[in-house]
């Protein structure tokens, strides 16, 4: 039976709530109501992400509950040894992140499964790391990632220490839709109830042993790298610190970002790809002369970097950037060293730019493209591990997601940390800034530029808007953008491409998703999508041309061409 946002409203009124959830309860306006309760919260490129509140549409107590019912269930029906392998829980430092773990612990146990949860927050990439250590059949995130402190979320990961692709998300989420209400959730009653176990610094120190395995010029003199550092007051702080001690660096911390506090009260973006994330650690690198400034994210997923460059400015380098440089960096060397296979692999997205995979391409790598979501990368990772065709070099995506060895089925910050500091210091011994890095690798491969705008349509209206822009599009692409002709689309919802006049060209071997691709004569590309965790429409552009100049200007004269074009 469908119930209507009023009857999922008063099923929430006449519970018995924590008393914190029924005085947000009482004090929502109408237009508050339909927007909590309008639907149920959805699973998307990243999990399950939200606001925290009351409501269907919210992350709270009952929600996870449901979804860890959910997950349970689908565990035991996938293999009868789930309960004795058991599933890991870890949570970053946002509000309520702790009592979401052990609710999630609590309903996993009623179902007899065991249950690890670490002692206090951990790292995303740690989590997909104990997985595979420990040889669970599960594991949950308990994160919002990047998002403004009224956001929490949850990601589901296998056996593998990869989140859930669309494969195995769909009988995953069969089962979810038939919980019912998150209000009538109810607790297994599976006898002997399964043991919960906490995990402390054994699994840190094999973690932090295989990230530093990665290295690959470990004499390196480090003694005049300059180096500011913030976790964001997320859950890379003690691993990294640990990190940066082992390989004897000199750090400089953003103390007042040190914190594990869930209101992020001392930066202005707990998100690495925004400029404004760095405002306090540039006051940090300008008093200490810093080389370059490093920031994670909350869940230490992400990695982003400032880096001082030639003339004494700092310059925020995009995640494409990064990777470009790593991806030549990291070949290059594993080259000179003999360790680079012949048949080695690197994994990129769609919406990434085309400058890494040129550069991946010179060194005969074979470059594949996936859907944005690093679990296809990590899908991927597996395949060819089974397969045994192609062995992994690297994969990257353009939202500041690196990995360089595959002990971890996701993006690793904490990886990223390690190899960009090498990295940078390699080159400053060859008297070298990034940025002359950058510079020396686009007057080889051709000069590239990639911007994201993103544009927010809130609450179930705003839905409805990216709907309409996406149909829009696919039944009127873009022709020509600021005099360039377009020579095909992709529109991933039908898994192919298109001439201009839309005749069919040949089918993509992704699954379907609502993104639409545009190729212009002059080698750019347009690519857009609604994201799959914030209520938002991206425009990824990617432009090519001949000289920086040119190719800086190219991007903000297509977007706002294209908002013209849609109707903004």
């Amino acid at each position: 039976m469908i119930q209507t946002i009023t009857d999922k409203y008063e099923k929430w009124l006449k519970a018995d709530l924590p008393e914190d959830l029924r005085s947000q309860l009482m004090k929502l306006s109408d237009d508050e109501i339909n927007d909590c309760f309008y639907k149920d919260l959805e699973f998307g490129t990243g999990g399950m992400r939200g606001v925290m509140g009351p409501g269907s549409n919210r992350l709270n107590i009952y929600v996870i509950r449901k979804v860890t019912r959910a997950l349970a269930l689908y565990c035991i029906c996938n293999s009868g040894k789930s309960r004795a392998q058991g599933i890991v829980i870890s949570h970053d430092n946002r509000l309520h992140s702790r009592e979401f773990t052990l609710e999630a612990a609590k309903m996993l146990s009623s179902y007899g499964i065991k249950v690890y949860i670490f002692d206090d927050l951990r790292p995303t990439p740690e989590l997909s790391f104990a997985v595979r250590k420990l040889g669970a059949t599960a594991g949950i995130m308990i994160t919002a990632s990047h998002n403004p402190k009224e956001y929490n979320g949850y990601k589901v990961y296998d056996r593998q220490g990869c989140q859930l692709t669309p494969g195995k998300l769909a009988p995953f989420l069969d089962l979810l839709k038939s919980m019912g209400n998150e209000i009538d959730t109810q607790y297994g009653d599976y006898k002997p109830a399964g043991e919960i176990i906490t995990l402390g610094k054994e699994i840190d120190k094999s973690y932090i042993s295989r990230v530093k395995s990665i290295l690959l010029n470990k004499d390196l003199d480090k003694s005049n790298l300059k180096i500011v550092f913030t976790p964001q007051h997320g859950t890379s702080l003690e691993i990294a610190k640990k990190l940066f001690k082992d390989l004897k660096y000199r750090v400089t911390y953003v103390t007042e970002q040190c914190t594990h506090d869930p209101l992020f009260s001392a930066t202005d973006s707990p998100n690495p790809e925004m400029p404004e994330a760095y405002n306090l650690a540039l006051e940090y690198a300008k008093k200490v002369d810093a080389d370059i400034i490093m920031a994670t994210d909350p869940d230490a997923d992400r990695c982003g970097i400032v880096i001082k460059d030639k003339n004494g400015n700092y310059r925020l380098f995009t995640g494409n950037e990064t990777g470009a440089m790593l991806i030549d960096y990291v070949l290059s060397q594993r080259k000179a060293l003999g360790k680079l296979h012949e048949n080695g692999i690197v994994f990129d997205t769609v919406v990434t730019s085309s400058f890494g995979r040129k550069i991946a391409e010179y060194y005969n790598m074979r470059v594949e493209s996936v859907l944005t979501g690093f679990k296809y990368i990590g899908e991927k990772i597996r395949s060819h591990e089974k397969a045994r065709d192609y062995e992994f070099e690297f994969g990257y995506e353009e939202s500041y997601g690196y990995l360089l060895a595959d002990f971890v089925r996701d993006k690793d910050s904490l990886q990223a940390l390690t190899m960009i500091l090498e990295m940078t210091n390699y080159y400053l011994l060859q008297g070298k800034t990034l940025d002359v890095v950058y510079d020396e690798l686009q007057q080889k491969f051709g000069y590239h530029r990639d911007k994201l705008y993103s544009i927010y349509f809130e609450g179930q209206f705003g839905k409805m808007k990216m709907d309409s822009i996406m149909e829009g599009l696919r039944n009127n692409p873009i022709k020509e953008i600021c005099g360039n002709k377009l020579a095909y689309f992709e529109d991933y919802s039908k898994s192919a491409s298109y001439n201009p006049d839309g005749e069919f060209i040949n089918y993509i071997e992704l699954p379907p998703t609502d993104l639409l691709k545009f190729y212009f004569d002059d080698g750019s590309t347009i690519a857009i999508r609604p994201s799959g965790t914030e209520p938002k429409c991206k425009f990824y552009y990617g432009v090519v041309g001949k000289s920086q100049e040119e190719v800086d200007k190219k991007p903000d004269a297509f977007h706002e061409e294209v908002k013209n074009i849609i109707g903004l």
